[in-house]
Protein backbone atom coordinates (compact mmCIF):
# COMPACT_ATOMS: atom_id res chain seq x y z
CA UNK A 1 0.00 0.00 0.00
CA UNK A 2 1.52 3.35 -1.05
CA UNK A 3 0.95 6.08 1.84
CA UNK A 4 -1.12 8.27 -0.79
CA UNK A 5 -3.66 5.42 -1.88
CA UNK A 6 -6.90 6.29 -0.80
CA UNK A 7 -9.35 7.05 2.57
CA UNK A 8 -8.58 5.31 5.35
CA UNK A 9 -10.02 5.07 8.88
CA UNK A 10 -10.29 4.34 12.65
CA UNK A 11 -11.51 0.82 12.03
CA UNK A 12 -8.55 -0.23 10.04
CA UNK A 13 -6.56 -0.48 12.84
CA UNK A 14 -8.13 -2.96 14.73
CA UNK A 15 -11.02 -2.51 17.56
CA UNK A 16 -8.41 -2.86 20.34
CA UNK A 17 -5.80 -0.10 18.93
CA UNK A 18 -5.72 2.89 21.87
CA UNK A 19 -6.56 6.50 20.07
CA UNK A 20 -5.16 9.27 22.74
CA UNK A 21 -4.34 13.13 22.45
CA UNK A 22 -1.10 14.23 24.58
CA UNK A 23 -0.11 17.11 26.36
CA UNK A 24 2.49 18.41 28.97
CA UNK A 25 1.97 20.22 32.36
CA UNK A 26 4.73 22.58 31.67
CA UNK A 27 2.71 23.79 28.67
CA UNK A 28 -0.77 23.65 29.39
CA UNK A 29 -1.38 23.88 33.50
CA UNK A 30 -0.26 27.40 34.16
CA UNK A 31 -1.41 28.20 37.82
CA UNK A 32 2.67 28.25 37.90
CA UNK A 33 2.68 29.62 41.54
CA UNK A 34 -0.57 28.53 42.87
CA UNK A 35 -1.39 26.30 45.62
CA UNK A 36 1.78 25.76 46.91
CA UNK A 37 3.26 24.36 43.54
CA UNK A 38 7.44 25.37 43.59
CA UNK A 39 8.83 26.83 40.52
CA UNK A 40 9.93 24.82 37.44
CA UNK A 41 13.35 25.28 35.10
CA UNK A 42 10.98 26.39 32.65
CA UNK A 43 9.93 28.67 34.80
CA UNK A 44 12.65 30.35 35.59
CA UNK A 45 14.50 30.12 32.05
CA UNK A 46 10.95 32.21 30.58
CA UNK A 47 11.50 34.43 33.37
CA UNK A 48 15.29 35.12 32.78
CA UNK A 49 15.98 34.34 28.92
CA UNK A 50 15.64 36.18 25.44
CA UNK A 51 15.49 32.92 24.02
CA UNK A 52 11.95 32.57 24.30
CA UNK A 53 10.12 34.51 21.03
CA UNK A 54 8.19 36.90 22.47
CA UNK A 55 9.27 37.01 25.97
CA UNK A 56 6.69 34.24 26.17
CA UNK A 57 5.81 32.68 29.94
CA UNK A 58 3.83 29.50 31.07
CA UNK A 59 2.34 31.10 33.56
CA UNK A 60 -1.02 30.61 32.81
CA UNK A 61 -0.90 28.91 29.78
CA UNK A 62 -3.94 27.22 28.44
CA UNK A 63 -4.93 27.16 32.43
CA UNK A 64 -5.75 23.48 32.50
CA UNK A 65 -4.99 24.06 36.18
CA UNK A 66 -8.67 25.68 36.19
CA UNK A 67 -10.09 24.37 32.96
CA UNK A 68 -9.48 20.45 33.36
CA UNK A 69 -13.03 19.40 33.12
CA UNK A 70 -14.36 21.77 30.52
CA UNK A 71 -10.87 20.37 28.33
CA UNK A 72 -11.59 16.57 29.33
CA UNK A 73 -15.08 16.81 27.73
CA UNK A 74 -13.98 18.28 24.52
CA UNK A 75 -11.21 15.17 24.50
CA UNK A 76 -14.55 12.90 24.47
CA UNK A 77 -16.61 15.20 22.30
CA UNK A 78 -13.54 14.68 19.74
CA UNK A 79 -13.36 10.66 20.25
CA UNK A 80 -10.57 10.20 21.71
CA UNK A 81 -10.34 7.34 24.05
CA UNK A 82 -6.36 7.77 25.85
CA UNK A 83 -5.43 11.18 27.70
CA UNK A 84 -1.99 11.61 28.16
CA UNK A 85 -0.65 14.14 30.25
CA UNK A 86 2.64 14.97 32.26
CA UNK A 87 2.92 15.69 36.26
CA UNK A 88 4.33 18.46 37.45
CA UNK A 89 7.81 17.36 39.76
CA UNK A 90 7.28 20.91 41.58
CA UNK A 91 3.57 20.43 42.05
CA UNK A 92 3.99 16.99 43.82
CA UNK A 93 7.02 18.81 45.23
CA UNK A 94 7.37 22.42 45.35
CA UNK A 95 12.06 21.92 46.07
CA UNK A 96 12.18 18.52 44.14
CA UNK A 97 12.78 16.97 47.84
CA UNK A 98 11.17 17.54 51.21
CA UNK A 99 7.55 18.53 51.37
CA UNK A 100 4.57 16.79 49.71
CA UNK A 101 2.49 19.44 48.45
CA UNK A 102 -1.05 17.56 48.99
CA UNK A 103 -3.02 20.59 46.81
CA UNK A 104 -0.73 19.25 44.10
CA UNK A 105 -1.87 15.13 45.00
CA UNK A 106 -5.13 16.56 44.67
CA UNK A 107 -5.06 18.21 41.39
CA UNK A 108 -4.44 14.93 39.89
CA UNK A 109 -6.69 13.00 41.71
CA UNK A 110 -9.07 15.35 40.36
CA UNK A 111 -7.63 14.95 36.71
CA UNK A 112 -7.57 11.25 36.89
CA UNK A 113 -10.92 10.73 38.75
CA UNK A 114 -12.96 12.76 35.90
CA UNK A 115 -10.68 11.05 33.01
CA UNK A 116 -12.10 7.48 34.71
CA UNK A 117 -15.92 9.35 34.83
CA UNK A 118 -15.63 10.04 30.94
CA UNK A 119 -14.43 6.98 29.72
CA UNK A 120 -11.33 8.02 28.99
CA UNK A 121 -7.98 5.79 30.17
CA UNK A 122 -5.68 7.95 31.60
CA UNK A 123 -1.62 7.74 30.82
CA UNK A 124 0.65 9.55 33.05
CA UNK A 125 3.84 10.63 31.84
CA UNK A 126 6.64 11.27 34.63
CA UNK A 127 8.98 13.25 33.34
CA UNK A 128 8.12 15.98 30.69
CA UNK A 129 11.15 18.68 31.05
CA UNK A 130 9.82 20.50 33.98
CA UNK A 131 12.56 19.74 36.54
CA UNK A 132 12.13 22.13 39.77
CA UNK A 133 14.02 25.01 39.99
CA UNK A 134 15.47 24.48 43.28
CA UNK A 135 16.88 20.65 42.22
CA UNK A 136 18.65 22.74 39.04
CA UNK A 137 20.36 25.09 41.81
CA UNK A 138 22.14 21.79 42.75
CA UNK A 139 23.52 21.06 39.25
CA UNK A 140 19.79 19.63 37.91
CA UNK A 141 20.50 16.46 36.18
CA UNK A 142 24.14 17.03 36.41
CA UNK A 143 24.05 15.95 39.84
CA UNK A 144 24.70 12.26 40.55
CA UNK A 145 21.95 12.65 43.72
CA UNK A 146 18.85 13.80 40.98
CA UNK A 147 18.41 9.55 40.42
CA UNK A 148 17.56 10.14 44.48
CA UNK A 149 15.68 12.69 44.06
CA UNK A 150 13.94 10.83 41.14
CA UNK A 151 13.35 7.89 42.55
CA UNK A 152 11.17 9.35 45.10
CA UNK A 153 9.19 11.75 42.89
CA UNK A 154 8.58 8.05 41.18
CA UNK A 155 7.82 6.29 44.51
CA UNK A 156 5.25 9.08 45.58
CA UNK A 157 3.56 9.26 42.37
CA UNK A 158 3.37 5.45 42.28
CA UNK A 159 1.85 5.56 45.72
CA UNK A 160 -0.44 8.15 44.97
CA UNK A 161 -1.67 7.14 41.79
CA UNK A 162 -1.18 3.41 40.97
CA UNK A 163 -4.20 2.25 42.01
CA UNK A 164 -6.37 3.99 39.58
CA UNK A 165 -3.37 4.83 36.80
CA UNK A 166 -2.23 1.25 35.31
CA UNK A 167 -0.24 2.96 31.83
CA UNK A 168 2.52 4.92 32.69
CA UNK A 169 5.62 7.03 30.43
CA UNK A 170 8.54 7.44 32.91
CA UNK A 171 10.15 9.96 30.51
CA UNK A 172 9.92 11.81 27.48
CA UNK A 173 11.83 12.43 24.76
CA UNK A 174 15.27 11.99 26.62
CA UNK A 175 17.61 13.16 24.17
CA UNK A 176 15.93 15.86 23.23
CA UNK A 177 15.67 17.67 27.10
CA UNK A 178 19.69 16.43 27.51
CA UNK A 179 20.60 18.15 24.43
CA UNK A 180 18.66 21.04 24.31
CA UNK A 181 18.64 22.04 27.79
CA UNK A 182 22.53 20.77 28.90
CA UNK A 183 24.36 20.60 25.41
CA UNK A 184 23.21 23.75 22.80
CA UNK A 185 21.60 25.50 25.94
CA UNK A 186 18.70 26.62 23.80
CA UNK A 187 16.20 25.17 26.36
CA UNK A 188 15.81 25.09 30.13
CA UNK A 189 17.82 25.28 31.93
CA UNK A 190 20.20 26.99 29.24
CA UNK A 191 23.91 24.90 29.82
CA UNK A 192 25.84 23.81 27.39
CA UNK A 193 28.95 21.76 26.48
CA UNK A 194 30.21 18.01 27.07
CA UNK A 195 30.99 18.73 31.07
CA UNK A 196 27.46 18.75 31.35
CA UNK A 197 26.10 16.82 28.60
CA UNK A 198 27.77 13.66 28.85
CA UNK A 199 27.13 13.28 33.03
CA UNK A 200 22.95 14.06 31.93
CA UNK A 201 22.71 11.20 29.82
CA UNK A 202 24.39 9.42 32.09
CA UNK A 203 21.63 10.10 34.77
CA UNK A 204 19.09 10.08 32.85
CA UNK A 205 19.23 6.75 31.13
CA UNK A 206 19.62 5.46 35.18
CA UNK A 207 16.35 7.35 35.87
CA UNK A 208 14.78 5.74 32.64
CA UNK A 209 15.47 2.21 33.86
CA UNK A 210 15.11 2.95 37.92
CA UNK A 211 12.11 4.90 37.55
CA UNK A 212 10.41 1.66 35.83
CA UNK A 213 11.75 -0.35 38.24
CA UNK A 214 9.42 1.31 41.07
CA UNK A 215 6.66 1.85 38.90
CA UNK A 216 6.89 -2.73 38.23
CA UNK A 217 7.25 -2.99 41.79
CA UNK A 218 4.33 -0.39 42.95
CA UNK A 219 1.55 -0.64 40.99
CA UNK A 220 -0.06 -4.08 39.91
CA UNK A 221 -0.42 -4.65 36.52
CA UNK A 222 0.91 -1.61 35.77
CA UNK A 223 2.11 -1.54 31.85
CA UNK A 224 4.74 1.02 31.00
CA UNK A 225 6.64 2.88 28.58
CA UNK A 226 8.42 5.44 27.85
CA UNK A 227 9.33 7.40 24.80
CA UNK A 228 11.83 8.45 21.75
CA UNK A 229 11.97 11.27 19.76
CA UNK A 230 12.67 9.17 16.45
CA UNK A 231 13.51 10.85 12.84
CA UNK A 232 14.94 9.27 9.79
CA UNK A 233 18.69 10.64 8.94
CA UNK A 234 19.63 10.79 5.36
CA UNK A 235 22.69 11.39 3.65
CA UNK A 236 23.07 14.43 1.88
CA UNK A 237 25.12 12.02 -0.44
CA UNK A 238 26.39 8.95 -1.43
CA UNK A 239 29.90 10.10 -0.80
CA UNK A 240 31.15 8.77 2.24
CA UNK A 241 31.82 11.55 4.36
CA UNK A 242 28.04 12.07 4.41
CA UNK A 243 26.99 8.64 5.00
CA UNK A 244 29.31 8.92 8.32
CA UNK A 245 27.84 12.23 9.03
CA UNK A 246 24.67 10.60 9.01
CA UNK A 247 25.78 7.54 11.15
CA UNK A 248 26.90 10.04 14.02
CA UNK A 249 23.89 11.85 14.12
CA UNK A 250 21.77 8.66 13.99
CA UNK A 251 23.66 7.25 17.43
CA UNK A 252 22.74 10.76 18.73
CA UNK A 253 19.38 11.18 17.69
CA UNK A 254 17.50 7.68 17.96
CA UNK A 255 20.34 5.19 19.08
CA UNK A 256 21.43 6.94 22.63
CA UNK A 257 19.17 6.38 24.73
CA UNK A 258 17.29 3.25 23.06
CA UNK A 259 19.92 1.02 23.34
CA UNK A 260 20.81 1.24 27.07
CA UNK A 261 17.35 -0.01 27.91
CA UNK A 262 17.37 -2.83 25.95
CA UNK A 263 20.55 -4.30 27.72
CA UNK A 264 23.00 -2.93 24.96
CA UNK A 265 24.38 -0.71 27.09
CA UNK A 266 25.49 2.96 24.93
CA UNK A 267 26.17 2.56 21.27
CA UNK A 268 30.04 1.92 20.74
CA UNK A 269 31.41 3.34 17.47
CA UNK A 270 35.11 3.47 16.59
CA UNK A 271 35.37 6.60 14.89
CA UNK A 272 33.04 8.96 16.98
CA UNK A 273 35.14 10.05 20.09
CA UNK A 274 32.46 11.68 21.65
CA UNK A 275 31.18 8.23 22.43
CA UNK A 276 34.55 6.91 24.00
CA UNK A 277 34.30 10.02 26.24
CA UNK A 278 30.43 9.18 27.33
CA UNK A 279 31.88 5.63 28.14
CA UNK A 280 35.00 6.86 30.14
CA UNK A 281 32.93 9.54 32.09
CA UNK A 282 30.71 7.45 33.25
CA UNK A 283 32.33 4.02 33.70
CA UNK A 284 29.48 3.07 31.49
CA UNK A 285 30.90 -0.71 31.44
CA UNK A 286 29.59 -0.87 34.92
CA UNK A 287 26.03 -0.20 34.32
CA UNK A 288 24.81 -2.17 31.69
CA UNK A 289 22.69 -3.95 33.58
CA UNK A 290 21.65 -1.14 35.76
CA UNK A 291 20.45 0.79 32.23
CA UNK A 292 17.90 -2.06 31.26
CA UNK A 293 14.18 -2.60 32.09
CA UNK A 294 11.87 -4.60 30.15
CA UNK A 295 9.87 -2.55 29.18
CA UNK A 296 6.25 -3.80 28.04
CA UNK A 297 5.64 -0.70 24.88
CA UNK A 298 8.26 1.39 23.61
CA UNK A 299 7.01 5.61 22.68
CA UNK A 300 7.90 6.60 19.19
CA UNK A 301 7.39 10.20 18.66
CA UNK A 302 7.93 11.66 15.20
CA UNK A 303 7.75 15.04 13.31
CA UNK A 304 10.46 14.94 10.43
CA UNK A 305 13.39 13.39 9.41
CA UNK A 306 16.57 15.10 9.31
CA UNK A 307 18.84 15.07 5.67
CA UNK A 308 22.64 15.29 7.11
CA UNK A 309 25.65 16.11 5.46
CA UNK A 310 29.62 16.30 6.67
CA UNK A 311 30.89 19.36 7.99
CA UNK A 312 34.73 19.68 10.33
CA UNK A 313 33.10 23.42 11.55
CA UNK A 314 31.04 21.51 13.74
CA UNK A 315 32.56 19.85 16.58
CA UNK A 316 31.72 16.30 18.27
CA UNK A 317 29.46 15.43 15.50
CA UNK A 318 31.49 17.25 12.53
CA UNK A 319 28.14 17.40 10.88
CA UNK A 320 25.29 19.45 9.83
CA UNK A 321 21.86 19.53 8.95
CA UNK A 322 21.17 20.82 5.12
CA UNK A 323 17.75 22.18 5.80
CA UNK A 324 14.44 21.40 4.22
CA UNK A 325 14.09 25.01 3.19
CA UNK A 326 17.16 24.70 0.74
CA UNK A 327 16.07 21.99 -0.55
CA UNK A 328 12.47 23.00 -1.52
CA UNK A 329 10.24 20.10 -0.24
CA UNK A 330 7.36 20.25 1.63
CA UNK A 331 7.50 21.73 5.25
CA UNK A 332 5.28 22.83 7.89
CA UNK A 333 5.90 26.12 9.51
CA UNK A 334 8.07 25.04 12.19
CA UNK A 335 10.30 24.57 8.99
CA UNK A 336 10.03 20.97 9.28
CA UNK A 337 10.54 18.28 5.95
CA UNK A 338 6.92 17.00 5.88
CA UNK A 339 7.93 13.34 4.81
CA UNK A 340 5.66 10.64 6.07
CA UNK A 341 7.71 7.66 4.03
CA UNK A 342 10.10 8.82 6.39
CA UNK A 343 7.72 8.47 9.74
CA UNK A 344 7.14 4.50 7.91
CA UNK A 345 10.77 4.13 8.09
CA UNK A 346 11.68 4.88 11.11
CA UNK A 347 8.98 2.67 13.16
CA UNK A 348 9.94 0.01 10.96
CA UNK A 349 13.74 0.33 11.93
CA UNK A 350 13.04 0.64 15.35
CA UNK A 351 11.22 -2.46 14.97
CA UNK A 352 13.98 -4.37 14.29
CA UNK A 353 15.59 -4.04 17.80
CA UNK A 354 15.12 -7.26 19.78
CA UNK A 355 13.48 -6.75 22.97
CA UNK A 356 10.76 -4.31 21.76
CA UNK A 357 7.31 -6.08 22.09
CA UNK A 358 4.75 -3.02 21.65
CA UNK A 359 4.97 0.27 20.18
CA UNK A 360 2.65 2.75 20.51
CA UNK A 361 3.33 6.21 18.48
CA UNK A 362 3.24 8.80 21.63
CA UNK A 363 3.37 12.07 19.95
CA UNK A 364 2.98 13.35 15.99
CA UNK A 365 1.65 16.32 15.07
CA UNK A 366 2.34 19.83 13.18
CA UNK A 367 2.38 23.48 13.06
CA UNK A 368 0.77 25.57 10.86
CA UNK A 369 -0.08 29.24 10.91
CA UNK A 370 -3.68 28.50 10.95
CA UNK A 371 -5.98 31.16 11.19
CA UNK A 372 -9.14 31.70 13.94
CA UNK A 373 -11.47 33.51 10.86
CA UNK A 374 -15.61 34.13 11.99
CA UNK A 375 -15.10 31.29 14.24
CA UNK A 376 -13.79 28.62 12.13
CA UNK A 377 -10.16 27.63 11.68
CA UNK A 378 -9.55 25.83 8.10
CA UNK A 379 -6.60 23.95 9.01
CA UNK A 380 -6.49 21.56 5.85
CA UNK A 381 -2.78 21.27 5.77
CA UNK A 382 -2.93 19.81 9.07
CA UNK A 383 -5.76 17.73 8.06
CA UNK A 384 -3.32 16.36 5.20
CA UNK A 385 -0.34 15.44 7.55
CA UNK A 386 -2.18 13.94 9.88
CA UNK A 387 -3.62 11.44 6.68
CA UNK A 388 -0.26 10.87 5.29
CA UNK A 389 1.21 9.81 8.71
CA UNK A 390 -1.71 7.78 9.47
CA UNK A 391 -1.33 5.69 6.40
CA UNK A 392 2.03 5.22 7.17
CA UNK A 393 1.78 3.74 10.57
CA UNK A 394 -1.30 1.77 9.74
CA UNK A 395 1.53 0.60 6.58
CA UNK A 396 3.82 -0.71 9.08
CA UNK A 397 0.78 -2.41 11.70
CA UNK A 398 -0.21 -4.89 8.21
CA UNK A 399 3.49 -4.93 7.97
CA UNK A 400 3.76 -6.82 11.17
CA UNK A 401 4.88 -4.07 13.60
CA UNK A 402 2.96 -4.37 16.92
CA UNK A 403 1.76 -1.09 16.83
CA UNK A 404 -0.89 -0.84 19.95
CA UNK A 405 -2.02 3.18 19.42
CA UNK A 406 -1.56 6.55 17.76
CA UNK A 407 -1.57 9.90 20.33
CA UNK A 408 -2.29 12.89 18.78
CA UNK A 409 0.28 15.96 19.75
CA UNK A 410 -1.54 17.78 20.81
CA UNK A 411 -5.23 18.60 21.93
CA UNK A 412 -4.52 22.29 22.32
CA UNK A 413 -2.64 25.11 21.04
CA UNK A 414 0.14 25.85 23.97
CA UNK A 415 3.28 27.06 24.81
CA UNK A 416 5.54 25.41 23.23
CA UNK A 417 8.90 26.13 24.74
CA UNK A 418 11.24 28.60 23.19
CA UNK A 419 8.26 29.29 20.55
CA UNK A 420 6.34 30.33 23.10
CA UNK A 421 2.71 31.02 22.12
CA UNK A 422 3.37 31.39 18.28
CA UNK A 423 4.14 27.36 17.49
CA UNK A 424 0.26 26.50 17.47
CA UNK A 425 0.16 22.12 17.25
CA UNK A 426 -3.29 21.94 18.45
CA UNK A 427 -6.37 20.35 17.50
CA UNK A 428 -8.35 23.35 19.40
CA UNK A 429 -7.45 26.92 19.23
CA UNK A 430 -6.49 28.59 22.08
CA UNK A 431 -6.94 32.03 22.56
CA UNK A 432 -4.43 32.34 25.04
CA UNK A 433 -6.01 36.17 26.46
CA UNK A 434 -9.35 34.85 26.44
CA UNK A 435 -8.94 31.36 26.89
CA UNK A 436 -11.42 30.61 24.70
CA UNK A 437 -11.28 27.17 22.87
CA UNK A 438 -12.12 26.50 19.24
CA UNK A 439 -12.04 23.03 17.64
CA UNK A 440 -10.22 23.66 14.61
CA UNK A 441 -11.55 21.40 11.39
CA UNK A 442 -8.44 18.99 12.33
CA UNK A 443 -10.31 18.17 15.14
CA UNK A 444 -13.59 17.53 13.68
CA UNK A 445 -11.62 15.99 10.96
CA UNK A 446 -10.51 13.41 14.11
CA UNK A 447 -13.92 13.44 15.62
CA UNK A 448 -15.18 12.11 12.67
CA UNK A 449 -12.50 9.41 11.53
CA UNK A 450 -12.68 7.75 14.75
CA UNK A 451 -16.44 7.78 14.71
CA UNK A 452 -16.33 5.08 11.80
Amino acid sequence: MALNDGNISAKDFGKDFKWGVAMAAAQNEGAHNIDGKGASIWDAFAKSSSKIKGGHKPNIACDFYHRYKDDLLLVKALGFSVFRFSISWARILPDGTGSINKDGINFYHRVIDECIKLGITPYITLYHWDLPHELEKKGGWTNYYVNKWFNRFVTICAEAYGDKVKNWIILNEPFGFTSLGYMLGSHAPGKTGLSNFLPVIHHVALAQAEGAQIIRSKVPQAYIGTTFSCSEIIPFSDKQKDIDAANRVDILMNRLFIEPTLGKGYPTEDSFNFLEKLHMENKAWKYTKRLQFDFDFIGLQYYFPVTIRHNNLVPIVNASEVKPATRKVPRTDMGWEIKADSFYNIIKKMWQYEGIKEIIITENGAFFKDELKSGIVNDVERIDYFQQHLQAVLKAKNEGVNIKGYFAWTLMDNFEWTEGFNARFGLIHVDFETQLRTIKDSGYWFRDFLSV
